[in-house]
């Protein structure tokens, strides 16, 4: 697609983020800290220029640190920061989201995009759209049915996954912020994840089709490979390919065994098994189911599960079906509750 395609694309949907996600209106003021180190942070921040005219927008490589932290300091509570990050920024001890939030500030996150290939530019743009009617609909419904349910399967070819408890609290990431201390965080959005109460209440096998490696990049196979897991834990992966085994390896040399902790929801369907983004923290919306690897679960503490654990990988299941208390919830790449558009 051609620059100028991105470009109005692009003003499109961040013109609907900002507004209906995150209720941005014209009497509150806006900060734009960029970077020009790759082609997409640079396509994403202009397209910010040209909606936001407004807005104060400093270039992170040319602006000081003083320059920025003032430029914070000069907004008030529920005015908008933007970050578009060619890697993530770093300011000394000035730890941007936390700052953020802290002051009561709106904030949109773009990190990482050079990790994304210039092929996948407008796979990314298209996943910044936003449709209240779809998220806001399908999330909390999803929601509803894993708060209350007590068995799950996640069903691909050939073999099920089945989780014999109740659920935490799931989570939302849909772009609705009622009621929430913090308004924003990373984009693109679209999931709902929780995790099992009973961790050891997970067995079977799933099929999965692509895993986070060791560079934070997705990592896809040609063929989906098998995983079993045994009482919350990965035990096998006879057909996955080496670089799994790789990431597997390591999980084990710093936990010990390979707990699988959240059962997420991708709701973005502009990412799919076929239509992916190299960055893993984009690429977890992906619409259909993703599992974690590794003890680190940061929005869910659990007695056994120190927060001084660091793994946290992400694994996307090549899942046909998944029934919530023998409901189909997901059939393929539509999910069957609600009433999506």
């Amino acid at each position: 697609m051609e620059h100028a395609s991105l470009l109005a694309a692009a003003r499109t949907h961040l013109r609907d983020t900002i507004t209906l996600a995150l209720g941005h209106t014209p009497d509150r003021r806006a900060l734009l800290v960029y970077d020009e180190q790759s082609s997409l942070a640079t396509l994403v921040a202009e397209g910010y220029r040209a909606i936001l005219p407004d807005a104060a927008a400093l270039n992170f490589d040319e602006a000081t640190a003083e320059e920025i932290l003032r430029a914070v300091d000069a907004l008030s509570p529920k005015d908008l920061v933007i970050f578009v990050q060619s890697t993530r920024f770093r300011l000394n001890e000035f730890r941007f989201r936390i700052e953020i939030f802290n002051r009561n500030l709106k904030v949109i996150e773009h990190p990482h995009l050079a990790r994304i290939r210039e092929e996948e530019f407008s796979t990314y743009i298209d996943a910044l759209a936003y449709d209240p009617a779809y998220y806001r609909t399908i999330g909390p419904a999803l929601k509803k049915r894993l708060d209350r349910t007590r068995h799950v399967k996640v069903i691909c070819e050939g073999t099920e996954l089945v989780y014999d408890t109740p659920f935490e609290d799931a989570k939302l990431n849909i772009g609705d912020y009622s009621g929430m201390k913090n308004i924003g965080g990373q984009f693109p959005i679209g999931e709902v994840f929780t995790e099992p109460k009973e961790i050891r209440s997970v067995n079977g096998t799933i099929k999965l089709f692509a895993f986070g490696d060791t560079d934070f990049s997705v990592n896809a196979t040609e063929k989906p490979f098998s995983a079993a897991i045994e009482q919350g834990i990965m035990v096998a992966a006879p057909d996955a390919p080496e670089a799994f085994h790789v990431v597997l390896e390591q999980i084990r040399a710093d936990e010990g065994v390979i707990w699988v902790r959240e059962l997420g929801f991708g709701l973005n369907r502009a990412l799919t098994r076929e239509r992916r983004v190299s960055d893993i923290g984009a690429y977890e919306r992906m619409l259909g189911v993703h599992l974690s690897l590794g003890a680190k679960h940061a929005m869910y503490t659990k007695a056994g599960f120190p927060k001084k654990h660091r793994f946290h990988v992400d694994v996307f299941a090549a899942a046909e079906r998944v029934e919530v208390d023998d409901e189909t919830i997901l059939e393929g790449k539509r999910y069957t509750l609600g009433s999506p558009r």
